[in-house]
């Protein structure tokens, strides 16, 4: 562990020493030093109010969302629950939180080389005189800024890691209740607590963000404002990225590892006896609620980070800057209290529908509440667009262009959730189509049939669906007055991400459903409450009612396939986020390479001869984008394997220490040391594609400018089409398999074997890869702002020898995460996995 931190440290060390002493002493004002314009100078809502004051009462807003997601947490943690369930949550929020832990640690020795950049980036290159200057107000020295950057990185990381803990807390305690509350046999209340979860999560994740987001533009000085903007974005992305990544490859080696169990040992799912099912429950949190949620937390603030850095570099009009900010931040306050509101309709309606019900479909008030809350966010977007700004610079139609703008994202967000369930949904004609092929084609079939529902996603998803809402809002783009601003078409992508979140605590709620329903149905297993004694009459005693079993496993198996379903809507929402987003983050560094001032009209403008070289007829463009496409496929492929070798670790381990004779449940230290096995790899993979995509990005902003934009843009256009593939092709099996079990009641089956080999396929498909391409592509794309820069102020030899350095270095953990994590087939599990201590944390780096 201490040779490991000592190498990091000092790789990181000499990566900011290398690149100060390559910059020169002075450098031309970029995006980070741009100054925002005064809030206070526009007044709104008939003059009644400045901008400055208006965004005030946001704050307000964002304690409101606040104190809705906390009055709910306690609500659940008070509801009624049998002793054994808690026990059982109770020990996987413990597993949870020591995973989170070495996390936090592990993030942190991340972090050393994001701050050596910008160590680098704002303490020698940015300097940021002539920007003040021309506005008239402060130049904050070196000495100053770089450690209120560096701090405010520290902030985007808390952030994303304070709301995935506060996350696996309220999953933890709503999966036991929600466990508990289907004993009554009734369904409506196994429903109503994990979305009740996911709401309060949902509220707290966009309420802390935009809380910060908020303070950062009305209380920093605006001269710092820009710079901790984006130091708070990266910090951020870094969080999401690495819990992200980390969580999808532990969850996907626990749950393979106690999936395969059902095959090898004929046992049922989540036995009690299999040590491997407290790291699936730990897994399901880490993968499903930790990364997701840190993830919702980036998108929002990246997004916003990029509309803000495309206004002050695009839009030369200060005031039409002002409106513009003023907007977006008052768009987003309105669509918290929006989603708040949504939430209180769409549970009105579903208890006056199915309080009472025997039985009821659990997608329905899943998809109503979705489109009940695009409906009042675009009725909102217009009247709030036509009172906050009627008249933007002058022109009286931009008001409804923006918001139709918007509205494509809005609609967006409900769109692609309907069209992914169509080929994942348990009701999906493509889902039933991997069932049909397997039960005469077996595992063969039913993995031919995923590839080819997750083939038809991407088309339509991407292709169709969000190809065709961008056209939407690029049409009404231009409508836009030429004077407006610059490349209008890209602030129209850009809204539409913005539209994409607009619901986003809705967004967080119904894909955070899953993992709570997903651990319902395990810790109704392993709490073994059926084998209590006197149960029946002890839960009539204690809680008032007779308990019914057998509906109640069948209720929690149903919900668990709504749970996947809407998991696997969520995941292409985000993903199109992150690769529309991009366009406008892309855009800022164009400006950097291809701007200048005009002489006729001293505005800022696109020169001809470098737009140009945004061409596949410029070679080193082309060659870029061929370099961005390989490094995803590379991604798919590092990710994966780090869940096959630690997998085999898992099922090895599992294996040997499984005793179908003796006790009716694992020890509880057999199940952490399978927990331990988990995170050993998670980090260990994690590790090696941070590192490789850090170096690689810094690479190839180092070979050339133009090359390095077709590379992000590569990234960006591979990443959407192979997530969507992989992330719908993962959904297609797990529900597959969900259908045998649930529908047809054919567990134990070959039938059932063959859709369990489907779904250990699908596993890293859609919990691993496709997942965390979305934080990758956003971090590659925010760290590029500052990688570009930086090689543009190193002398050409150099920047060549450096670019060489970095590939080389990028190469060495390329190689790492396949050679350096492949399974060694001398070994089935290692006598070093029966050793907790030293699989535990970063100290497996070193090995």
């Amino acid at each position: 562990m201490a040779n490991t931190r000592r190498w990091i440290t000092g790789a990181a060390l000499s990566a900011a020493g290398g690149l100060a002493l390559a910059l020169p002493t002075s450098a031309v004002a970029n995006e980070a030093d741009l100054v925002l314009p005064d809030l206070s100078s526009r007044v709104y809502l008939g003059g009644s109010v400045d901008g400055w004051t208006l965004l005030l009462g946001g704050l307000v807003v964002c304690a409101l969302g606040l104190a809705f997601g906390l009055i709910f947490y306690r609500q659940l943690e008070r509801l009624p629950v049998h002793r054994t369930m808690r026990e059982v949550s109770e020990l996987i929020y413990a597993t949870c939180k020591t995973y989170l832990l070495d996390q936090g640690k592990f993030i942190l020795v991340l972090w050393a080389f994001i701050a050596a950049v910008i160590v680098a980036y704002f303490g020698f290159l940015s300097e940021g005189h002539a920007a003040a200057a021309a506005e008239g107000v402060r130049d904050f020295p070196r000495i100053v800024k770089v450690p209120v950057i560096l701090a405010f990185s520290l902030l985007g990381i808390a952030g994303s890691y304070l709301v995935a803990w506060f996350g696996i807390r309220i999953n933890t305690f709503a999966n036991s209740r929600t466990s508990m509350a289907s004993l009554r046999g009734l369904p409506f209340p196994s429903y109503t607590i994990p979305l009740k979860a996911g709401m309060s999560l949902g509220m707290v994740v966009i309420s802390v963000e935009l809380l910060i987001m908020l303070c950062i533009l009305l209380f920093v000085p605006r001269e710092l404002a820009g710079p901790c903007f984006i130091g708070f974005a990266i910090g951020e992305s870094l969080g999401a990225a690495a819990l992200r990544v980390a969580g999808g490859i532990f969850t996907k080696i626990a749950d393979i590892g106690a999936d395969l169990m059902k095959i090898v040992f004929g046992i049922k799912e989540d036995d009690a006896r299999n040590p491997g099912v407290i790291a699936d429950c730990t897994g399901d949190n880490a993968g499903d609620s930790v990364g997701p949620t840190a993830d919702g937390f980036e998108t929002y603030g990246v997004t916003g980070v990029a509309l803000i850095t495309f206004i002050m570099l695009a839009v030369p009009r200060p005031e039409v800057q002002v409106d513009l900010l003023v907007w977006i931040f008052a768009m987003r306050v309105l669509m918290v209290v929006v989603s708040g509101l949504s939430y209180f309709i769409n549970e009105a309606i579903a208890r006056s529908r199915f309080a009472e019900a025997r039985h009821f479909d659990f997608e329905k008030p899943l998809t109503s509440l979705v489109w009940i809350t695009s409906m009042l966010s675009i009725a909102v977007t217009y009247a709030a667009s036509f009172a906050l700004i009627p008249n933007v610079g002058g022109d009286p139609n931009l008001w409804w262009e923006l918001a139709t703008i918007i509205t494509c994202g809005t609609f967006a967000g409900a769109i692609v959730p309907e069209v992914t369930k169509i080929f994942t949904s348990t009701g999906s004609t493509h889902v039933k189509e991997v069932v049909t092929a397997s039960r005469e084609g077996g595992a063969s079939l039913n993995v031919l049939s995923g590839l080819t529902a997750g083939n038809f996603s991407a088309f339509w998803v991407g292709g169709v669906v969000i190809n065709g809402l961008m056209a939407i809002a690029y049409a009404v783009s231009l409508n836009f007055p030429g004077d407006l601003m610059l490349a209008p078409a890209v602030f129209a992508f850009g809204l539409v991400a913005f539209g994409f979140l607009g619901m986003g605590p809705v967004t967080i709620a119904v894909d955070s459903y899953g993992p709570v329903t997903d651990n319902a149905q395990s810790v109704y297993e392993l709490s073994l409450i059926e084998q209590e004694p006197d149960i029946v009459d002890e839960i009539k005693r204690e809680f008032g009612y007779e308990p019914d079993f057998e509906h109640a496993k069948f209720l929690l198996e149903e919900n668990d396939g709504a749970g996947n379903t809407f998991k696997a809507t969520a995941k292409p929402v985000l993903i199109g986020t992150a690769v529309v987003g991009a366009t406008t983050m892309i855009f800022s560094i164009v400006v950097q390479l291809a701007g200048g001032i005009d002489p006729a009209t001293g505005l800022l403008t696109l020169l001809p001869e470098q737009v140009e070289k945004l061409s596949i007829l410029h070679p080193p463009f082309l060659l870029g984008m061929i370099f961005g496409m390989s490094v995803i496929y590379w991604f798919t492929g590092a990710s994966t394997q780090a869940v096959i070798t630690g997998a085999y670790r898992a099922v090895a381990y599992i294996k040997r220490h499984m005793n179908l004779d003796g006790s009716s449940k694992a020890s509880v230290e057999d199940s952490k040391r399978v927990v331990a096995i988990c995170t050993r790899y998670a980090q260990l993979g994690m590790f090696n594609i941070f590192l490789t995509i850090f170096f690689t990005t810094l690479a190839a902003s180092f070979v050339e400018p133009f090359f390095f934009v077709g590379y992000l843009i590569g990234l960006a256009l591979s990443g959407l089409f192979q997530a969507i593939f992989m992330a719908n092709a993962g959904g297609a099996w797990d529900n597959a398999k969900k259908i045998v079990e649930t529908d047809l009641r054919e567990k134990g089956t070959e039938l059932h074997a063959a859709t369990v080999v489907g779904d250990t396929v699908g596993d890293p498909f859609k919990d691993t890869s496709s997942v965390a391409m979305n934080p990758i592509i956003k971090y590659a794309t925010l760290f590029g702002l500052l990688a570009v820069e930086l090689a543009q102020s190193i002398p050409t030899t150099t920047r060549i020898v450096l670019a060489a350095m970095l590939l080389g270095a990028a190469l060495v953990f390329v190689h790492r995460s396949f050679y350096g994590m492949r399974i060694d087939a001398s070994q089935s599990g290692g006598s070093s996995d029966d050793n907790a201590d030293e699989l535990v944390g970063a100290a497996a780096l070193g090995d």
